[in-house]
């Protein structure tokens, strides 16, 4: 069947192909989409990239140092596990060829369109489908799957000066490897998850590195070695992977506890304390890195270098952000001034205003960033109410901080896979979640978001969206994830079926 899409790839100015499923991103969770349509028997799909390989964040950050903070046992899918990663925490690049061998594996290449960036999504209530345009044509498919994640598009701050920097700048996630970063003066700004990934890796090549910190984090130590091959061994018998990663899921669950019981959290610290007591000495440099919130409430980092990188004498960390930037000046809020050759930003990510929001485009004409105002919602984290026959992948209130983005991953992908089940078995050409349905289940998890450290740790994080509403944390266990998630409550939907009304079906699902 992919024979005559890939035959059918539209140019632009000609007339559309016809799919049953259109899927934005080749990362994770659309390789993942995709392989789960296969095992359903759906052939008539097509996945849009942006860029010419799969991977996502895993291609896109390829920082020195890059690595994952989940147990590589626990960060793959589960009818796909690995017996033989490298070491507990894997590095981006081994990651990254798990991901091509997966898609390989499974069939998945030949469904993928790269270059492929979508400029523009709309739904056509007319027709009953999605419009998807990209810059190599146009596709009209049935339903859309959003699989953009949101670790993709960097933010940059909007700092004074910064963009006409006399220097060399570059964010961590677009790292300039022809860029010799040796006997230069390096100023790093932002020290979050990337930044005590990279900087200990930097730090022996450079002649200064000044750490322009707005915020100290929580670093915990990594327990990360590599696995020796009897183990590896071991891991490929029967059920021995399935059990590892059973461990490890339940030990992160007992973690995630703290999240929504910050009290909880008090005996981490006290671990995370004593690391940074243990690999600081100097009590000045210890109190700029010593949080002032609870920690959980800003991600938890891992780490065995990050601290012994800082304290060396060519380490400068500046407990203040960056006011302004002048010729290759940068001027600390406190007033410091520090003249530098490079800058490294380590500023993150677009995650509560994923910039895909502004080009999906619902019934009435409005896209998702019109209807959320800042303030992303959606039904379960996967539908919203004005999007028919659209699916979101890691979607609103979903992040769980303590286990593994496949377990948020799959479970959607249960949920989405049941609906699109449930369309060809009931002939339903249109399905959208009802306003009540959104708004009833979004009450539940913003009353219950309340008292999760999330909101109430003192500090400021991606988290809290421009609105100062909580966005992104999901409030309850995996298991409650799990179990909202296995089966589509078509109960919750206004559906619209092929006989209904006289409307022309496109496509028909006849291989789901």
């Amino acid at each position: 069947m992919k024979a005559n899409i890939r035959e059918n790839t539209p140019v632009k100015g000609e007339s559309a192909v016809k799919v049953d499923v259109a899927i934005i991103g080749a990362g994770i969770s659309g390789i993942g989409a995709a392989i789960r349509l296969l095992a359903q028997g759906t052939t008539r799909f097509v996945v849009l990239e942006k860029a010419s390989a799969v991977g996502g964040t895993w291609r896109d950050n390829t920082y020195p140092g890059c690595a994952c903070d989940v147990p590589s046992a626990l960060y793959s899918y589960s009818f796909a596990q690995k017996p033989d990663w490298s070491r507990v925490f894997a590095g981006q690049s081994e990651i990254l060829d798990y991901v091509k061998d997966v898609a390989a594996g499974h069939g998945v290449a030949d469904y993928i369109e790269y270059n492929a960036p979508v400029e523009d999504s709309r739904w056509d209530e007319t027709a009953g489908h999605w419009v998807v345009r990209t810059p190599r044509g146009t596709w009209h498919a049935r339903v859309l799957i959003s699989c953009t994640g949101y670790l993709h598009e960097p933010q940059i701050p909007d700092i004074p000066g910064l963009k006409d920097f006399s220097g060399k700048l570059f964010h961590s996630s677009r790292w300039d490897h022809a860029h010799d970063l040796r006997g230069e003066r390096v100023a790093v700004i932002g020290t979050g998850a990337s930044a005590i990934q990279f900087v200990p890796e930097i730090q022996p090549k450079v002649a200064q590195l000044h750490l322009f910190q707005r915020t100290p984090q929580w670093i915990l130590p990594k327990l990360d070695v590599n696995v020796p091959a009897l183990p590896q061994r071991i891991l490929s018998l029967p059920f021995a992977t399935d059990t590892l990663r059973s461990i490890l899921y339940n030990g992160l669950e007992v973690f995630g506890l703290g999240f929504r019981h910050p009290a909880l959290l008090k005996q981490v610290e006290k671990l995370a304390r004593a690391h940074l007591a243990q690999t600081i000495p100097d009590p000045v440099l210890r109190a700029k890195l010593t949080p002032d919130y609870v920690l959980g409430c800003k991600r938890v980092l891992l780490s065995n270098n990050y601290y012994q990188s800082v304290a060396q004498p060519n380490v400068e960390v500046l407990a203040t952000g960056v006011k302004e930037v002048r010729g290759n000046m940068l001027v600390g809020q406190d007033g410091s001034e520090r003249e530098v050759d490079t800058v490294i930003l380590g500023t993150g990510f677009h995650v509560s205003d994923q910039p895909n929001a502004a080009h999906v485009y619902g019934k009435d004409a409005r896209s998702l960033d019109d209807v959320w105002q800042g303030s992303p919602e959606a039904y379960r984290g996967t539908t919203v109410h004005g999007f028919p026959n659209f699916f979101l992948v890691l979607g609103p209130n979903l992040a769980i901080g303590n286990n593994s983005a496949f377990v948020v991953i799959e479970s959607q992908l249960d949920y989405i896979m049941g609906a699109l089940k449930a369309m060809k078995r009931e002939r339903i050409s249109r399905v959208e979640v009802r306003a009540e349905a959104q708004a009833a289940y979004n009450r539940e998890v913003q009353r219950d978001l309340q008292t999760t450290v999330w909101n109430t740790g003192g500090c400021s994080s991606y988290y809290i969206d421009a609105n100062g509403r909580n966005s992104i944390g999901f409030p309850w266990s995996t298991q409650t994830m799990r179990r909202l998630l296995a089966d589509f409550d078509m109960d919750k939907y206004e559906v619209t079926r092929a006989s209904q009304g006289g409307q022309q079906v496109t496509g028909s699902f006849q291989h789901a």
